[in-house]
């Protein structure tokens, strides 16, 4: 079977964004790219820092309420409809669900043949990447470098911290049937 899906999980600041358009360079074929970030862009202004939609905590932590949850329930449906139609898609993602994230986008994606790839960084290195960055709250990178992975399961790994987008891709790819 050929791999039509490549979800990446990983805290935030971990380096997926950077690994991702490494992939779809170096992937034959078209790959599309999707993100949670993109996602949470996508919602009314509303629901951005609110209890219905995503909660940004002061600590770092994520709240997500009953808006953002029937948003991103169609979000990922769309996805895997694209996939089933053809399309190769790369996901950008942060299972804050941990295993229960990895599950449901298991039974959106049930037929299809899907990569699963951790991408961890050390909390520090995440850290300074986010500060960098500018464009998260304080925290949020430590908070979730590693409870993102509790549970879920991988066909690759990759550390950002030990290893550059490029060098972290091509492991990746290499795994891509």
């Amino acid at each position: 079977m050929t791999t039509q899906v490549v979800v990446l999980n990983g805290g935030s600041s971990s380096g997926k964004s950077g690994i991702v358009r490494c992939l779809q360079e170096i992937l034959p074929g078209a790959w599309m790219a999707f993100g949670v970030d993109s996602f949470v862009e996508a919602l009314p202004r509303r629901l951005r820092n609110s209890e219905d939609g995503i909660l940004f905590l002061p600590d770092g932590g994520i709240s997500v309420g009953p808006d953002f949850k029937a948003a991103e329930a169609a979000w990922t449906q769309g996805i895997a409809a694209m996939a089933r139609s053809g399309g190769r898609l790369i996901i950008d993602d942060v299972l804050l669900g941990r295993a229960d994230g990895q599950r449901r986008w298991d039974a959106v994606l049930a037929g299809l043949d899907v990569l699963w790839v951790g991408v961890r960084c050390d909390p520090e290195v995440a850290a300074g990447r986010e500060i960098a960055r500018g464009d998260r709250v304080p925290g949020m990178a430590a908070a979730q470098a590693e409870v993102v992975h509790a549970g879920v399961r991988y066909d690759v790994e990759v550390d950002t911290s030990r290893a550059e987008s490029l060098e972290c891709a091509r492991a990746i790819a290499k795994a891509v049937r």
